[in-house]
């Protein structure tokens, strides 16, 4: 790939309504800002691509999308905006209504609002990773798992068995000591790059897939109001950063969106 011209890429953005966990999260405000606008900036800022898009069932979504830099051309059809619809339908509907406007992308990559600490340089160093290996897929964003899936049980009625049933030598992996078993890494919300030729094998991802191992916080994903509370807490003591916004606070009532607190 480092032999041919730099491929174009499109940033997708999702930002649905109708959270369940935390009413509103990709809207909420984090730092004076939606959270959402973290992601927009920093994907604008890192250089890396051509158009920057929220996809997104909510017309407020969209106006704050637009206020801090996104486009927004459409509106996610409702059939791919519910809580149980995989990221391949709304990323397919997002490339076709590019393709039918005469714009095609080579990669695409997905940019978490949940994950609001992954900076513009975070974005450019997967990029050029991505851009390094030649024959992958997709790269994926992915850190140290802190619970070891060897030490992870499934419960039927009253037995349990292990979800990996593992050894060394004699010993189950549920047994061992942590430090004797293999590292495992889990993947976060920081963000995907693909080749968009790999929808057509029915996935996101394809199967050559290289791991992007996160940084600190950057694949810190908030999803909970524990979440929240620990990001306000590092972020009130300086122990994190958050991308760089020089534009204007949106003006956010206080029922669009809690508040930190």
């Amino acid at each position: 790939m480092s032999d041919s011209p730099t491929p174009t890429a499109v940033a997708l953005i999702p930002a649905r309504s109708g959270s369940k966990r935390v009413t509103g999260k990709n809207i909420r405000l984090l730092g004076g800002h939606p959270m959402i606008a973290y992601s927009i900036r920093a994907a604008l800022d890192s250089g890396v691509f051509q158009r920057v898009v929220v996809s997104t069932d909510s017309a407020q979504y969209a106006e704050i999308a637009r206020h801090y830099g996104a486009e927004v051309p459409f509106l996610r059809p409702p059939e791919f905006s519910g809580d149980k619809s995989p990221d391949i339908e709304w990323i397919k509907h997002a490339l076709h209504t590019f393709a039918i406007e005469g714009q095609r992308f080579d990669c695409f990559s997905i940019l978490r609002p949940t994950s609001p600490f992954r900076l513009p340089q975070t974005i450019r160093r997967a990029w050029a990773e991505f851009l390094a290996h030649e024959g992958i897929d997709s790269l994926r964003a992915v850190e140290k798992c802190a619970q070891h899936p060897g030490k992870m049980w499934v419960i039927r009625g009253n037995i349990m068995t292990p979800v990996l049933p593992y050894s060394n030598g004699e010993t189950p992996w549920h047994s061992c000591q942590y430090a004797a078993l293999p590292e495992i890494f889990v993947q976060n919300a920081s963000l995907e790059i693909a080749s968009s030729r790999v929808l057509e094998s029915g996935t996101i991802s394809g199967n050559v897939i290289h791991p992007f191992l996160t940084r600190d916080f950057e694949g810190m994903d908030i999803n909970n109001e524990d979440d929240w509370q620990l990001a306000n807490y590092l972020l009130n003591r300086q122990e994190i950063k958050l991308p760089e916004i020089s534009v204007a606070e949106f003006p956010l009532a206080d029922s669009a969106a809690t508040s930190e607190s």
